[in-house]
């Protein structure tokens, strides 16, 4: 019999055996981090220095487009927008997700390499406000802050701390 079972959208097959078969054979195959990344689907980023995980959901070409043309579409629009999307976010299981810091996002882009499955290259909402009508947002390629009109359309990635 042949069991599969999907981890992080890739999907894993194990060959179960009957009597005299061997066990660990029947054991469920566990992801290894490369074999998750090589999938490029949705998936979260662990950072365990800062004690955060961020989602890593692959972005649409509706959301592109709101993102080049000032409109609200899923992970792309306004500050309120992304506010109220990372609050009613239910992914990987979880739902207490919410937009991240400017030094959140500092951080996690100063990194060297690139951490995310699904990247771009455009600024990203903080929850950080920088005057009464701007926030902050961070592009990813030199990890500064910036700021921007909360009517601006801006890409989004939630956060969540790891319990």
């Amino acid at each position: 019999m042949k069991k599969i079972a999907m981890i992080a959208g890739c999907i894993y097959s194990t060959v179960l055996l009957t009597a005299g078969g061997d066990f660990a054979s029947s054991l469920p195959k566990v992801a290894t981090v490369e074999e998750i990344k090589s999938c490029k689907v949705n998936t979260v980023y662990i950072e365990k220095d800062a004690g955060l995980m961020w989602q890593d959901a692959k972005y649409t070409y509706r959301e592109d487009g709101a993102y080049k043309r000032n409109h609200s579409v899923g992970k792309a629009g306004t500050w309120g927008h992304a506010m109220r999307y990372c609050r009613n976010l239910n992914y990987g299981g979880y739902t207490d997700w919410r937009l991240p810091t400017a030094d959140e996002l500092m951080h996690l882009h100063s990194k060297q390499a690139e951490v995310f499955n699904n990247y771009r290259d455009g600024d990203f909402w903080s929850s950080t406000p920088a005057t009464d009508v701007r926030y902050y947002v961070v592009f990813p390629a030199d990890a500064y802050r910036y700021k921007r009109y909360k009517k601006e359309s801006n890409y989004i990635r939630c956060v969540r701390c790891l319990q």
